[in-house]
Order: structure tokens, then C-alpha cells, then sequence
């Protein structure tokens, strides 16, 4: 690594998975940035239940545990945090959701350093009142909010009442491999689909803004048409009790049979490959990198129209969306896609191209590494650097 690379620390509240799109997000991001002009550094506030996880950055990750942002551990992380920051010589920080932007960025703004960037991924859904007045209280320390569409643009410059100039939307970006939508006996084996004559599949984690229960409504009404269809479900569980209560839905529902929850599936790529559509009803997104991993692997895609999903989506020309909380139309287009396989193809292919065209990892990390260049030429870098190291 140059020596003279300039460092950026990445702060995320948790990196339990990386089935999340921050997550995923943030591993490409580290993985592709020009190792002669940028260096990483990653930060969380949880430690994760599989240190796996942590492995597959390829940069140093440090866990400095926060439970409470105001109690005395918080304090010495917040000490921690502020050493860190002054003795790697950090240039730019850049923020992932309530905890990391409100918390993390305040210490990083303290510890002399000016450039600061907000990561918004979604809709505010996590956000209680107290993060909604922090948001509003503290707007001043951001230099930049990245978004990664522009509905979540117009709800942060909205709801946090930031200026618009500040707020810079950078889309998520995902890998292109060279191979697309193909079907592998071996790969139905792995998954257990042997028997299935369709399969349907998502990829999230198990919550209830995703909108699963949704799905099991829309499975058990495409399953009527086709009986030997499956419905499965690649992501951890967040929410143990809604992933009670889903189950106990699919057994109601009768669906036992058809509906079968896979957990983390990594890579996704050979999964969603071998299945027949892609559909994701989320109660509230950003911009749904599981939608682009699907698209990019030539699926057809049934989705909500939850925050920048029409931004990626157009209605019967790539794929199909359909509004919140409306199963029947889910399972209306789902069983359309799975009559007419040569439609189902088209949308596939179209959606592949989108992605090819706007939505790979390595424009995604262009447009960022554009925006960190524009922040960090403000001031004379050595000027900053001399700040940032003086004194703990």
C-alpha cells in the first residue's frame, strides 16, 4: 500500500452479517478503492457473533463495543475512537446509520477533524424520536450526506431539514459476472430443490419492515396455480420473533412444502441463478442491492415500490412493481412470469443490461472516490494532517 495513501475510516453500528446492503456496500467499497491514493479502516459498535465476517475485509477492523452512547463505557470508546483517529492520521470519516452518524460522528468532528460524511440508506424506518432530533440538531458536522437514491435524497434534505447542496446521491453498485440466469442441477441439489418446479426466491434478512409475511400471502396464491412451486428466503434472522410468527404463517397457510427459509447464502450469485424470478415486497428501502444482485444475474423481479426501487425497476419493461403491501398483485405478476418463461427472460435480460449500464461495484466506487477527492482538496492536506496528529 502507498504510503501516501490517504485514510478513511468507515464507522458502521454493526456487522452482525453481511447480508445487509451497508454491509455488502462497505466490503466493495474497501476491496476496490485505489490502494495507491486511499487506505481503510473499518469501525463497529457490536461485536459480531461470527468473526468470519470480520475476515472478509481486507483492510483493519476494529470492534469498540457501545451499548449506551452516554454511559461511562461510552466515554472510553469514545477516547478510543478519538486515539485512533489522531494517531492513523485519518483524513476523511465516513458514517453508517443512527449510532455511527449521530454518536461516531460527533467524536470523529471533535477529535480536530473536519470532513465528515453521512451515509443514508434508507428511509429513516430504524429512526426513533430521538435519533429524528439528533439528525436535526447536529445536521452542522456533516461536510456531505451520501445517498444512495434520490428518495432517500429528498427525505433526508426533508425530514433533517439539510441543505440540498450537502446531499450527493451515489447509487449501490454490485458485481457483474460474466456468466448470467442459467439453471444447475447440482446447485437445485445443494439447495435442496430438486423436487421444486419453479423456484421464487429473496434475499434479506428476516425483519418485519422486509415484508415476508407479505410473500408467505403471495406464495400460498401462486401456489394454487402451481403446487409444486417454491418460495425460498436467503438472509439471517434479526428478528427471532417475527421469524416465529412467519413460520407459524407458512404451516397455517399450508405451505410447508413450498416455503422454506435457507439462512446467509454466500455468494448469492449461484442461488439466484438457478431460480425463476426474484421477488421483494419491503415495507421501506433505499435501493435494494438484493434487487440488483438478481437483476445482474438476469432474474425478472417483482417489487414494491418502496423508496428508489422505481429507480431501478420500470413497470413491464424490466421487471414489475407493485405498491406496498399488495400481495394479490405479487402473486398476479409472479405467476405471469412463471406462464410465459420467454417474458420472463426478456425482463431478465433487460434488467441485467441497467445494471451493466449504472449499477456496477466499480462505478459505484468511482462515484465515491470522486466525492472523498472533492472533500479532502478543500483544505491543504498537510495543514489537516498537522491537526489530526497533534496531542491525544
Amino acid at each position: 500500500m502507498d504510503a501516501k495513501a490517504r485514510h478513511i475510516l468507515y464507522v458502521i453500528d454493526q456487522l452482525d452479517s453481511l447480508d445487509g446492503g451497508a454491509e455488502r456496500s462497505l466490503l466493495l467499497t474497501t476491496r476496490l478503492l485505489p490502494v495507491e491514493r486511499y487506505r481503510a479502516t473499518v469501525v463497529t459498535f457490536k461485536e459480531p457473533l461470527d468473526q468470519a465476517c470480520l475476515r472478509q475485509f481486507p483492510c483493519p477492523v476494529h470492534v469498540l463495543p457501545l451499548n449506551r452512547t452516554y454511559d461511562w463505557n461510552a466515554a472510553k470508546a469514545a477516547l478510543r475512537l478519538r486515539r485512533l483517529i489522531r494517531r492513523e492520521r485519518v483524513e476523511l470519516v465516513q458514517t453508517f446509520f443512527e449510532s455511527a452518524d449521530l454518536w461516531g460522528g460527533l467524536v470523529s468532528k471533535l477529535s480536530g477533524w473536519p470532513m465528515l460524511i453521512s451515509s443514508r440508506r434508507d428511509m429513516g424506518f430504524r429512526r426513533r424520536l430521538k435519533h429524528k432530533i439528533g439528525y436535526r440538531l447536529l445536521g452542522w458536522m456533516f461536510d456531505r450526506i451520501h445517498t444512495v437514491s434520490e428518495t432517500v435524497r429528498e427525505y433526508a434534505i426533508r425530514a433533517d431539514h439539510v441543505s440540498p447542496s450537502k446531499v450527493i446521491t451515489v447509487p449501490n453498485g454490485v458485481f457483474i459476472e460474466a456468466s448470467s440466469h442459467t439453471s444447475s442441477e447440482t446447485a437445485r441439489s445443494r439447495f435442496g430443490l430438486d423436487s421444486a418446479s419453479h423456484v421464487v426466491v429473496e434475499a434479506t434478512t428476516v425483519r418485519p419492515v422486509k415484508g415476508l409475511d407479505l410473500l408467505v400471502h403471495a406464495a400460498a396464491m401462486v401456489c394454487r396455480q402451481f403446487p409444486k412451486a417454491m418460495f425460498v428466503v436467503a438472509g439471517g434472522v434479526s428478528d427471532r420473533e417475527y421469524f416465529d410468527k412467519l413460520n407459524g404463517l407458512v404451516r397455517e397457510l399450508g405451505l410447508l412444502s413450498n416455503f422454506r427459509f435457507l439462512g446467509s447464502v454466500h455468494p448469492i450469485s449461484p442461488l439466484l441463478r438457478l431460480c425463476n424470478v426474484f421477488c421483494h415486497l419491503s415495507r421501506s428501502d433505499g435501493l435494494s442491492n438484493a434487487v440488483l444482485e438478481a437483476m445482474a444475474c438476469g432474474l425478472p423481479c417483482v417489487v414494491s415500490r418502496a423508496g428508489g426501487n422505481a429507480e431501478i425497476i420500470r413497470d413491464a419493461e424490466n421487471g414489475f412493481l407493485v405498491p406496498i403491501e399488495n400481495p394479490e398483485l405479487a402473486a398476479d405478476r409472479i405467476s405471469a412470469l412463471l406462464r410465459d418463461p420467454g417474458y420472463a427472460r426478456s425482463l431478465g435480460e433487460r434488467g441485467r443490461k441497467i445494471v451493466e449500464a449504472n449499477f456496477t461495484a466499480d462505478m459505484m466506487v468511482s462515484r465515491l472516490v470522486d466525492l472523498y477527492d472533492q472533500l479532502l482538496d478543500v483544505a491543504p492536506r498537510n495543514a489537516r494532517l498537522a491537526t489530526a496528529s497533534t496531542g491525544d
